[in-house]
């Protein structure tokens, strides 16, 4: 059963592992929203850096590519119109892995444009890498903290959708404290998306998907799209293919979980 509403399009999953580091954010930044506290106070952080190898295909993609489909962290909002070279609706991801969903995503959606934001070099290489073999012009990565570029170079209300695809659940209790999804950063995040936009997480990990919807649920900007009388989560999109990763967890019994929330209107 499909939910009542649904964003544009449906994407793939990713594996997050970008970080996301304590930074203020501008009193300025919204002036109607209520100001993220934690992220004034307290670091939050969506990833565990992990070295990685580079491939030689990824490292001539990065040689060849990078200069064009990189885009250096600024401490100012950026023109993306300018950098995709058009004015089109924007999705930001926090996160993207290898970025084998993302790819899927922009080759199956070129109406739209795509801004990913992954630390993770091997990740950000191979990324590039699938940019050249797909053509794929729609496509812009940051390899910066998320909360920075969010913060700095994304302007309030710009946004049509924000993707979080399962984030470390950090699944030791002592440690939920550490996970992304928490109150003051989702009221962060509803800031920079446009009246309608939406926001959409998924996670395999139960205790976090309940979490997810307590949190969500309680950001006065946002509204959940699952349909009336649902248990508060969509069903898995049709565009969003099984990757491998999750295939098998599902194979072992495994949930997913998604939820979708939309900003409302001002």
């Amino acid at each position: 059963m499909a939910s009542a509403w649904a964003p544009p399009f449906r994407p793939a999953m990713a594996l997050p592992s970008d970080p996301v580091s304590p930074l203020p954010v501008p009193a300025s930044a919204d002036p109607g929203a209520p100001e993220p506290n934690a992220l004034r106070h307290r670091p939050v952080r969506s990833f565990v850096l992990r070295a990685g190898r580079m491939g030689s295909g990824q490292q001539r993609a990065m040689a060849e590519l990078g200069p064009r489909f990189l885009v250096p962290y600024a401490p100012g909002p950026a023109d993306w119109s300018a950098v995709f070279g058009r004015d089109a609706p924007r999705v930001l991801e926090i996160g993207f892995g290898m970025g084998q969903a993302t790819a899927q995503i922009a080759a199956a959606r070129p109406e739209l444009d795509f801004i990913g934001v992954e630390v993770h070099e091997p990740g950000v290489g191979s990324l590039l890498k699938m940019i050249g073999e797909g053509g794929l012009g729609n496509v812009r990565i940051v390899q910066h903290d998320a909360v920075e570029v969010l913060r700095d170079m994304v302007a309030p209300g710009s946004l049509a959708g924000l993707h979080i695809y399962f984030p470390d659940p950090w699944h030791k209790k002592r440690h939920h404290k550490r996970r992304l999804i928490q109150p003051d950063f989702v009221a962060f995040l509803a800031t920079r998306l446009a009246p309608g936009g939406w926001l959409h997480c998924a996670t395999d990990w139960q205790d976090y998907a309940v979490q997810m919807l307590e949190v969500l649920g309680g950001c006065p900007a946002l509204e959940n799209t699952a349909a009336p009388g649902s248990d508060g989560y969509v069903p898995r999109p049709e565009m969003r293919p099984l990757t491998r990763f999750e295939a098998r967890g599902l194979r072992l019994g495994h949930g997913v979980w998604d939820l979708v929330f939309r900003r409302k209107a001002d």
